[in-house]
């Protein structure tokens, strides 16, 4: 079997230097071959000009420049683009590209929302990604190569570059936590990204949002963002649509000591997500029980109108349930946004495209 070489676009300044020693180059290359690969975001070793013909020659021979080929790419009307691509082991992940516009009708925010599994191993009932279980983890490069390809493509399509990215792809990423906590050095090191910009999403796993947290107040993970995908608010209700609040690791109970823990080691707000189902999950009870979630510690609810997935039940609610729901929360003095469904067009939902594909 064929060994792997080794992608560059994994590796930190300090690995990178290693590497540079290793072949016989001056340390200083390592920083070098970082501003390329991370700051200029170069595709080729051809492009890093002021690196020695001779060096760039042998990194073309025993290294690889990224893993992702992209394979397909879709534009909604709304202007969200979405691309699917193929790994080394044939497998596909998707990335998509979502614009903000100002009154002038100019990006004002470009977000990129990543995957860092292939498949899920949460199996939430509603997504499309569940449908597929997990396959395969992500690096900490293809993370972060990702973000680079649909920045050169925000540039090329808005005329400026990548604001935001959300970990609210294909995969949970709290389960592929080393690689996606190396990929926020890749990403604010190498883009200039703010941590502020970044937001990591999890169904819930209490043990490594505590993590998260400990690493953060530890200076050894950026502080990003933290996302929780609550989608339901009380035990019954969740385990029915998301198998992790069945275990008592995992349930609202863990959860709300694991959120609580985020908020006392950080001091920073928490954001829940939350996908209004008809008939499900959007009463006015629904409302108030959320509403009790919401005081565990400063946060803001992001109501989400559910976009329909092929092969499940589920339906967004109406506007005027919406309207209820709202209310109840503004009336309990809970931080609320709404967030519409963008791309439906084109299966914009997370692992929609994956799914026709055949992951």
């Amino acid at each position: 079997m064929e060994t792997l070489r080794p992608d560059l676009r994994s590796l930190d300044t300090d690995a990178l230097e290693t590497l540079a020693v290793e072949m016989g180059e001056p340390r200083f290359r390592g920083r070098q071959l970082f501003k390329w690969i991370h700051e200029k975001g170069a595709t080729s070793f051809e492009a890093m000009t002021d690196l020695p013909a001779g060096f760039r020659e042998r990194l073309a021979e025993s290294t690889q420049l990224g893993t992702l080929t992209e394979v397909r790419r879709q534009q909604a009307t709304d202007r969200t683009i979405k691309s699917l691509f193929r790994l080394p082991s044939g497998r596909h992940i998707e990335a998509v590209l979502i614009p903000d516009f100002d009154d002038e009708d100019k990006a004002k925010r470009l977000t990129v929302c990543v995957s860092s599994q292939v498949g899920c191993a949460m199996g939430c009932s509603f997504c499309a990604t569940g449908l597929m279980g997990f396959l395969e983890n992500l690096t900490a490069g293809q993370i972060a190569e990702q973000v680079h390809v649909m920045d050169r493509m925000a540039q090329e399509t808005f005329g400026r570059g990548v604001t935001n990215v959300v970990y609210m792809g294909m995969g949970e990423p709290m389960q592929n936590y080393a690689a996606v906590t190396a990929s926020l050095d890749l990403l604010c090191d190498g883009l200039g990204l703010s941590p502020k910009r970044i937001t990591v999403s999890t169904v819930g796993l209490a043990r490594r949002i505590r993590q998260f947290a400990d690493d953060q107040a530890a200076g050894t993970v950026r502080p990003a963002g933290l996302a929780i995908s609550l989608h339901a608010p009380t035990d019954p209700q969740r385990s029915a649509i998301m198998p992790v609040n069945r275990s008592e690791k995992t349930d609202l109970k863990a959860l709300g000591q694991a959120v609580r823990h985020y908020y006392a080691t950080t001091g920073k707000p928490v954001t829940y997500e939350y996908c209004l189902f008809s008939g499900v999950n959007d009463t006015v009870e629904d409302a108030r029980n959320l509403a009790r979630i919401a005081s565990w510690a400063p946060c803001k609810v992001n109501l989400i109108m559910y976009n329909p997935v092929e092969g499940t039940d589920f339906r967004s609610s109406d506007e005027p349930t919406l309207d209820a729901f709202i209310g109840e929360l503004v009336r309990r003095r809970v931080r609320v946004t709404v967030r519409r469904s963008r791309g439906q067009d084109i299966d914009a939902a997370c692992g929609q495209l994956a799914v026709a594909e055949g992951a």
